[in-house]
């Protein structure tokens, strides 16, 4: 069965319509990713910021690090 011109503009329209919706969802995907890949990057000197914190803090007080010994026990059962 063959299409009209009118049918076949219409799913010309279409076919570019979703065809840009498509690359518009993958753009956004990929700066939704790249906010994630940001993030996650500045989590490990946020992590290693807040360690030394606490490790300060712990000395001053004279306490043993929790931290310490469970780094070592994490990097025991890695082995």
């Amino acid at each position: 069965m063959a299409l009209t011109k009118e049918q076949e503009q219409i799913y010309k329209k279409t076919l570019e319509e979703t065809k840009k919706q498509l690359e518009e969802i993958d753009a956004q995907m990929e700066k939704e990713l790249q906010k994630i890949r940001e993030k996650l990057a500045a989590l490990p000197v946020t992590k290693k910021n807040l360690r030394q914190v606490y490790e300060a803090t712990a000395k001053l007080l004279g306490v043993e690090s929790e931290l310490e010994e469970e780094e070592e026990s994490s990097e025991t059962s890695k082995k």
